[in-house]
């Protein structure tokens, strides 16, 4: 299972985050078909691109808490100050994805980063 950690700005489009989670997963040599959700964090519900990306490619979009955001924070490997400054957490995708993907998760790809968003991919471990 593959899940796609999300974090854009306010105003965000939904096919900027699609060619992103695109990139994403072809910088991994994985279909789209492995992807099963999109996680952004729950402050983002208000947000359309996150939610219209993943109506696109039919997969839910998980809204992670900020407990669940700050427990992944430790497996995060690109930490981000502007991240950290603007939010509380020093990379937005990087622990959406962990922190959906479940107890035991990694990173499958670090956060990559757009003009208006950042993805990255965890993978869960498989029951």
């Amino acid at each position: 299972m593959i899940v796609a950690g999300l974090g854009c700005r306010k105003h965000c489009d939904a096919q900027e985050i699609l060619r992103l989670v695109e990139q994403a997963l072809a910088q991994v040599a994985h279909p789209r078909s492995r992807l099963a959700a999109l996680a952004t964090p729950a402050f983002k519900a208000g947000t359309a691109g996150p939610r219209e990306a993943a109506e696109a490619l039919g997969v839910p979009l998980l809204l992670i808490s900020d407990e669940a955001l700050k427990a992944a924070e430790p497996r995060t490997l690109t930490p981000s100050v502007a991240a950290l400054k603007a939010t509380g957490f020093a990379s937005i995708a990087e622990c959406a994805a962990l922190a959906a993907a479940g107890e035991g998760a990694t990173l499958l790809l670090p956060r990559i980063k757009g003009s208006s968003a950042t993805c990255a991919l965890a993978r869960g471990v498989e029951p």
